[in-house]
């Protein structure tokens, strides 16, 4: 039987903060429907619930080794849906309101990499793969060739790393080359960096097998402007890089068994009409079936393109048109959207917050939904806006265009809209053509009717995963 281990730094249901939990609290499942045996290690971070830490079986105490010092690792053990979990137990390090963002990251995230290297002969487990997941991760195929490669049990150990977003890499300064790392100067050259250690470009650099979450992503970063400065070394190894989409949980984003939803739906018109209306009571806003409702439900930064949005807001609000948006972000964006429903609030609802229950209702209340990214390895609000029956308006980039075709009213083909160029006015053009086909009833149920076909489960890409681990591992 095949054996993987995911390292990563986040997982639902246990912690998140971004698109990379849901990656990895949902393919583990679906690779063990393929006969994968799939392990996965995460921090034990303050912020996981405790009834969660309740469940937990302490099976490790001992040490890890970051630079010259020995720090406790403590490995804790939770078996939830028939897939085994490892908690890195270290308080000094995780025991912290938040999961990132602190002055030692550097020092943290290395611990964890040789944390968990050090935590496998420990629980008898000898993975044929490590699975590593953004820069959080990336040091365990550098270590694998320097610290551990003269080691029986690491050394058949194949490493596949995952860009989940390429602009985030954990770059700091050269001294957590031996100070943190515990690597001589001839290592250089694998994480060098505008002068800096560049933890990302070791795993670039190192890894086996290198994936990112989209196949137009996967091209998009071997070219300068997107490629964050690395993409002169993701050219080098373009044989080794392989674009596979993101999935969507369909057991955990399911509309017809959402209880966020007061009125559950597959591909009812008339039921997904009541959630609107009842989201527009909710917000103040006019009550109306057939006002078209465009949403928006996004970290608000100019990465997602709401430059292009608020450029053109006075414009978009001449159309008889309901805008709803949910999000955080930059403080002049969600000034900007506070201030847009002031302006207009027969039209707009602004929530400058985040509440998952909240934003299921949105994209079930919703007719459109508007994510028109500068960049986006894969996204996942345009699978969920399709699996709820919210036709997106996507910028033709990364996973984006991957998994939105756009609508042609002669063959009745497409589930969504799309524009090419970064440009407000190509992007204003689409929404308003989304508006016109939404006002033509039999247009917008064949759209409709193509949402709901669309398949974007994780079943087609745990196979292609499932295929890279055994080509990585010369197994048929």
């Amino acid at each position: 039987m095949m054996k993987v281990l995911f390292v990563a730094t986040e997982c639902t249901p246990f912690i998140k903060t971004g698109g990379l939990a849901d990656v990895v609290g949902a393919l583990p499942k679906e690779l063990q429907k393929e006969g994968v045996d799939v392990r996965v290690v995460l921090p034990k971070y303050e912020k996981i619930s405790q009834d969660f830490k309740n469940e937990m079986e302490h099976i490790y105490s001992g040490g890890a080794p970051v630079g010259w010092r020995n720090q406790f690792l403590g490995v804790e053990v939770l078996v939830k849906d028939d897939i085994t979990y490892y908690f890195i137990d270290n308080e000094y390090y995780f025991k912290r309101v938040g999961l990132y963002g602190y002055y030692d990251d550097g020092e943290r995230f290395a611990y964890f990499n040789r944390a968990v290297l050090e935590m496998l002969p420990q629980v008898d487990f000898q993975p044929d793969v490590i699975h590593c997941h953004d820069w959080q991760a990336s040091l365990i195929p550098l270590f694998l060739k320097t610290h551990y490669r003269n080691n029986s049990f690491y050394q058949e150990i194949k490493t596949m790393f995952t860009v989940h977003n390429l602009k985030y890499q954990g770059i700091f300064p050269k001294e957590v080359l031996p100070e943190l790392l515990g690597l001589g100067d001839e290592h250089m050259g694998g994480v060098e960096f505008d002068g800096c250690v560049n933890y990302l470009k070791g795993a670039l650099f190192h890894a086996d097998v290198l994936t990112t979450v989209s196949e137009t992503y996967a091209n998009e970063i071997q070219d300068p402007y997107y490629g964050e400065k690395l993409d002169g070394l993701l050219r080098d190894r373009s044989n080794d890089l392989c674009g596979i989409i993101n999935g969507l949980d369909y057991t955990e984003y399911d509309p017809m068994k959402d209880e966020n939803l007061s009125f559950p739906y597959r591909s009812s018109k008339v039921k997904k009409q009541k959630n609107k209306l009842q989201l527009q009571e909710q917000l103040g806003l006019p009550q109306s079936a057939d006002t078209p409702m465009l949403a928006i439900v996004t970290r608000l930064v100019e990465q997602k393109g709401l430059d292009l949005v608020t450029s053109i807001f006075d414009d978009l609000m001449k159309n008889d048109v309901q805008f709803v948006i949910l999000g955080t972000g930059d403080y002049e964006y969600e000034q900007f959207f506070r201030d847009a429903a002031y302006r207009y609030p027969e039209k707009v609802s602004t929530h400058i917050t985040f509440n998952e229950g909240f934003a299921r209702r949105i994209y079930a209340a919703s007719d459109m939904f508007l994510m028109p990214s500068r960049f986006e390895p894969c996204g996942i609000g345009q699978l969920i806006a399709l699996r709820y029956g919210s036709a997106p308006i996507v910028r033709e980039t990364g996973g984006l265009v991957d998994t939105v075709t756009p609508f042609d009213e002669e063959s009745l083909q497409g589930n969504g809209f799309s524009f090419s160029n970064y440009n407000a006015h190509d992007m204003l053009f689409t929404i308003n053509r989304a508006i016109s086909i939404y006002n033509d009833s039999s247009l917008w149920t064949a759209l409709l009717k193509n949402m709901t076909k669309s398949d974007n489960s994780w079943n087609r890409s745990a196979k292609a995963y499932n295929q890279l681990y055994h080509n990585l591992i010369g197994v048929n």
